[in-house]
């Protein structure tokens, strides 16, 4: 259990901790990386959990389209990995271990050491065995509802993430897992219609042509589903040198990634949105942290 000491020290979330899941190296970086540094900087212990090894990821960057890179994917993309870690401010990486299922029909999304095809129970038990170990207050996740991107990986994280925010603190499944923990909140991380709109908005005002076509507007919102909007507007640009760190998977002269400077998309959209999936504590309607009501539920045990 040494592992929850994770997040020791000072500042406005000291003590308490957050895990995050994603299906690939990069999705850190791509989704709520501004969100884990606002929260680390504050004294919150923070940890991720890829499930696999993204061993089926694309060169999108021409730079990096050589043979060693690509006869070597999964090494690179650990490498990877690491040091956007460290840009957003993860204290811990867990590798789930499986292999990267590729998208729906493919050869890859058929390979054995694959996530989609892991028994799920075993997937469960993988995460079960993580959440008890680092113990968060706050886990984020994928959504229920996907129907702007059904990649297989991106689905299986949600499904073992649900029986294992329960079982996790099943006291009587599978003590070897290790002692049964309460993950108090659970969301899923998205990105918001609104901020498609907003960025959009300041390609525009700006002159510049947006990479946001009019097919990004046709794919489904889920805006009215939105519980949470963490400002990070001192922490955006983390998320592009988190995207810079991966250096195979993200082009440096991307519109959409670097169409807008730091300073243009932080006063165009300087918020990460979520969507609260569970919880065991009393919630508001709407939130603007991650851990509201936390630190009032943890006061409330020690006094009882």
């Amino acid at each position: 259990m040494e592992a929850a000491s994770t997040g020791a020290g000072t500042g406005e979330y000291a003590g308490l901790r957050i895990l995050t899941i994603h299906a690939h190296p990069d999705d850190e970086a791509s989704k709520g990386a501004g969100s884990i540094a606002k929260y680390r900087a504050g004294g919150a212990g923070t940890v991720l959990v890829c499930a696999t090894g993204g061993e089926e990821g694309d060169i999108l960057n021409p730079a990096m389209d050589r043979d060693e890179v690509r006869n070597n994917m999964a090494e690179v993309r650990r490498g990877e990995l690491a040091d956007a870690a460290e840009v957003i401010g993860y204290q811990t990486v867990e590798m789930l271990g499986y292999r990267d299922s590729g998208m729906e029909d493919s050869e890859a999304n058929k390979h054995p050491d694959c996530f989609w095809q892991a028994p799920v129970d075993d997937a469960v038990d993988r995460f079960v065995r993580l959440l008890r170990l680092h113990r968060p207050h706050v886990v984020v996740t994928y959504s229920d509802d996907q129907q702007g991107y059904r990649h297989p990986d991106h689905l299986r994280v949600h499904d073992i993430s649900i029986p294992a925010f329960e079982l996790a603190d099943d006291a009587s499944y599978k003590p070897h897992l290790g002692e049964a923990w309460s993950v108090l909140k659970m969301y899923y991380s998205t990105w918001s219609r609104a901020r498609m709109l907003a960025m959009h908005a300041k390609f525009e005002e700006l002159g510049l042509e947006s990479p946001f076509t009019e097919d990004w507007f046709k794919r489904p919102s889920q805006d009215e589903r939105i519980t949470t909007k963490v400002e990070i507007g001192e922490f955006f640009h983390v998320r592009g040198k988190a995207l810079l760190a991966h250096a195979t998977q993200v082009d440096p002269d991307s519109p959409f990634w670097f169409g807008l400077s730091d300073e243009q998309g932080r006063a165009a959209y300087p918020y990460d949105d979520y969507i609260l999936g569970r919880s065991v504590i009393p919630v508001a309607d709407t939130e603007d942290d991650l851990f509201a009501g936390v630190r009032d539920h943890l006061a409330q045990k020690v006094t009882l």
